[in-house]
């Protein structure tokens, strides 16, 4: 149970991650992914990757720059614009559904205008779940300049869509199970330097 604690990537590096030590039964029609982050970084970096041997970017939730959330699913990608933050910590959640392709995006608890993308598409059970780096290859091709420097927590995965309702209560950490795994039952093996705070 990680309530009250955050994962801190200290420093951009090559290597340390957070595997997210995951077996999922069956492939996804839907899911949805909730994270709290916080930091100073303007380039760059990867909060959430998901790999499987044939699809890299099978879900990422990446950030290019100080105003844009990129969300993949199987390889191709929709943007959303979100205000500019100064040193706030942001809660996001996305959500995908296969059979109209509906994208579901919320920053700090408010749903912003839905997208579509790769609608039809099955997601890949037999993944590699990485927070703080972004896979270049299942399990790594990772890059410094694409590492997360600062806090992550409160991380969910549900394997179906999402309400804003759900949304805030992933925010304050009410969930005391997730279907696939939740911060209150969170299973995961640190790769180099990151620390539970």
């Amino acid at each position: 149970d990680l309530i009250y604690k955050v994962f801190v990537f200290p420093q951009e590096t090559k290597h340390s991650h957070v595997l997210v030590k995951a077996k999922l039964e069956q492939p996804l029609q839907n899911f949805t992914v909730c994270l709290r982050s916080y930091t100073d970084l303007t380039r760059p970096y990867s909060l959430f990757s998901y790999t499987t041997k044939a699809q890299d970017n099978e879900i990422l939730l990446f950030k290019p720059n100080p105003s844009e959330y990129r969300f993949y699913v199987g390889g191709k990608f929709v943007s959303f614009s979100i205000p500019k933050n100064i040193m706030e910590s942001e809660h996001v959640c996305a959500s995908w559904e296969s059979t109209t392709g509906i994208v579901g995006f919320w920053f700090n608890g408010n749903p912003w205008p839905r997208k579509g993308l790769q609608k039809g598409y099955t997601v890949g059970e037999k993944a590699s779940i990485v927070l703080g780096q972004e896979q270049d290859s299942f399990g790594g091709g990772f890059d410094t300049q694409q590492s997360f420097v600062g806090e992550i927590s409160s991380v969910y995965m549900w394997d179906m869509g999402t309400s804003t309702s759900m949304v805030r209560g992933a925010m304050d950490d009410q969930f005391a199970d997730a279907p696939i795994f939740g911060w209150r039952n969170f299973p995961y093996e640190v790769v180099g330097e990151v620390y539970l705070k």
